[in-house]
């Protein structure tokens, strides 16, 4: 669960890039976060994944207090978190599987888990018959299935995706996102940040909108009319 509390954040050149936040995301759901430019959405992220502080307010994030978080516990509360960027930040010379075990090494997993799990999400993103390619040797949107599956890999109770389909042609973005919803309906919470208009009318989840660091709006049903906001 994550739950903002009338959170503030200021910088120190200072920009106030949110006036007094509050909202809560449920385990399970999937919400769509929307905004122009410099609303505030990169910030939420940051916060969540404790990049930076809230400079007032209380936040919760999947059972730790990230107001009274002690920097060793901070690598702990991450694992529960997958984030997923526009721009795929695979490592270019090792092959889609390397780049799985390499997420999983990094928190310490077993070479028994490593191969059983691997096996799992490659089927689950449907790259299972590519794992011996290298990033350069896949479409973009294959690569944002990698990105994808090494998001997962480490089954975290949250996916966090950024502008997840910005580099992306309509049908590519649309399976994205298709993936995004199945993995969602297996239990796993999915925040989307993006401007993608059409999309977020298409897939009618909770969507909360953002301008000038204050949420406009926040409701069920799908609606995003960026050309009001």
């Amino acid at each position: 669960m994550i739950r903002f509390i009338d959170i503030y954040k200021a910088y120190d050149n200072g920009t106030k890039a949110l006036k007094g936040i509050s909202m809560r995301i449920d385990d399970g759901e999937f919400v769509f976060l929307v905004g122009p430019s410099g609303s505030g959405k990169s910030t939420i992220i940051k916060l969540i994944t404790a990049e930076v502080a809230p400079t007032d307010g209380r936040l919760m994030v999947n059972g730790y207090n990230l107001n009274t978080i002690r920097p060793r516990q901070v690598p702990y509360m991450r694992r529960t978190l997958g984030v997923i960027f526009q721009d795929f930040r695979l490592i270019e010379k090792k092959s889609i599987y390397d780049n799985l075990v390499f997420a999983m090494r990094a928190v310490g997993a077993s070479p028994r888990e490593i191969k059983k799990r691997i096996a799992y999400v490659l089927e689950l993103v449907g790259l299972d018959t590519k794992a011996d390619r290298r990033p350069d040797e896949l479409s973009g949107g294959e690569q944002q299935r990698v990105a994808i599956a090494r998001a997962l890999v480490n089954n975290p109770s949250m996916i966090i995706a950024d502008e997840p389909t910005g580099n992306l042609d309509p049908q590519r973005s649309l399976e994205i996102m298709m993936l995004l919803e199945k993995i969602n309906e297996l239990g796993t919470t999915v925040l989307v940040v993006t401007h993608e208009k059409e999309l977020v009318n298409r897939f009618a989840k909770r969507v909360i909108a953002i301008e000038n660091g204050r949420i406009i709006s926040d409701g069920m049903g799908g609606y995003y009319d960026n050309e009001t906001i």
